[in-house]
């Protein structure tokens, strides 16, 4: 799946994977050696991660139910524990860099396509 910046047009994943049940969402991105380009994880529902036995750090969106950028942390490095975001619904973990190259910011739309 692909993610797009509406506001800007930029792409933020072109490999991104949908986390939408109790065993995805508990594995996320557990046992991988490295997040590469392009590659995501987008966490339904979820408004707060943490980055516990991670090997690699990494950039974090928090999406309201319209996919609005409502809060975002940059480059969360290994066992950290994020704040609870109570407007998220949900969460797009991206390769540490991303929310930078893209120009996301907080009030940008982000779409979902195939």
């Amino acid at each position: 799946m692909n993610l797009i910046n509406k506001k800007n047009g930029k792409r933020l994943a072109d490999n991104l994977k949908i986390a939408d049940n109790f065993f995805k969402r508990l594995k996320g991105l557990l046992g991988r050696n490295v997040f590469d380009k392009g590659d995501g994880l987008h966490i339904i529902p979820c408004n707060s991660i943490h980055s516990f036995f991670m090997k690699f750090r990494f950039d974090a969106i928090f999406l309201n139910k319209n996919n609005e950028v409502v809060y975002l942390i940059e480059d969360m490095p290994a066992w950290r524990i994020s704040e609870i975001c109570f407007s998220a619904h949900s969460i797009v973990e991206l390769p540490s860099g991303v929310i930078t190259a893209t120009e996301t910011c907080i009030g940008d739309v982000l779409e979902f396509s195939e």
